[in-house]
């Protein structure tokens, strides 16, 4: 039975890539690396809380749609946030953050808390299929939580070193909402895990193929050539 908890791990580690992308964008709404931490971990905490009580609720959830559609619509709403955001992503050579912005930590962290368990509606009934025994199940998300906080953190300081890995990111939140969605009409529909993985891992290859220019790369950039201009001087000495 123990042997289940490595595989749960792995599931939650694989499946948690976009969900940190996500909540390390959420992160970034707010001003300095400290408060940037303490909403992950508060957010974090609370977003356990939310996924304790999923996994024991599992078996009921499963049976509404509703609440796989409320769970698709909240993550494609944020990424239809994300890419029609009046900030032009082209200028300057530098990250710029695109997602929610916030003033206070406390409105952050319900923000991540609940982004969580819109991805969790997805992994905790994966893990559910895999082992009926709550508690494994519940350790395995333990453990999940734990790695998707470290996971974030190096997702915040990635974001402002990769030019396209907020929109892979983005883009693979845009996937799981599909997913979901078509899971509240009709399981027929809905991508297999193993094709899921492929896509996210494509887009996350994208995603960190192209490193932001540092301030020292754009200085010793060679200038544009042109014409020289000369001074009146200059050009008297030149021989005619």
């Amino acid at each position: 039975m123990l042997l289940l908890l490595p595989v749960l791990v792995a599931l939650e580690a694989v499946l948690s890539a976009d969900n940190a992308i996500a909540l390390a964008a959420i992160a970034q709404g707010l001003e300095g690396g400290k408060m940037q931490r303490q909403a992950l971990n508060l957010g974090l905490v609370a977003a356990f809380i939310l996924r304790v009580g999923l996994i024991l609720t599992a078996t009921w959830v499963t049976k509404f749609w509703q609440f796989e559609f409320m769970g698709a619509a909240y993550l494609l709403w944020l990424v239809f946030q994300y890419f029609t955001s009046d900030e032009d992503k082209t200028s300057g050579t530098s990250h710029h953050h695109h997602g929610p912005k916030f003033s206070s930590l406390w409105q952050a962290i319900p923000l991540i808390a609940l982004t969580d368990l819109a991805f969790s509606l997805d992994s905790v009934t994966t893990a559910i299929a895999i082992s009926q025994e709550i508690w494994l199940v519940i350790t395995g998300g333990l453990i999940g939580i734990i790695a998707l906080r470290f996971m974030a953190e190096l997702f915040i300081r990635w974001l402002d070193e990769f030019v396209y890995l907020e929109d892979a990111g983005y883009t693979t939140v845009a996937l799981v909402g599909i997913r979901l969605l078509c899971k509240a009409f009709s399981l027929d529909a809905v991508l297999p895990e193993w094709l899921m993985v492929i896509l996210i891992a494509l887009f996350f290859t994208w995603g960190f193929s192209k490193r932001t220019p540092t301030q020292t790369e754009e200085l010793e950039s060679p200038p544009e050539s042109g014409p020289i201009e000369m001074t009146e001087s200059e050009q008297e000495k030149v021989p005619r």
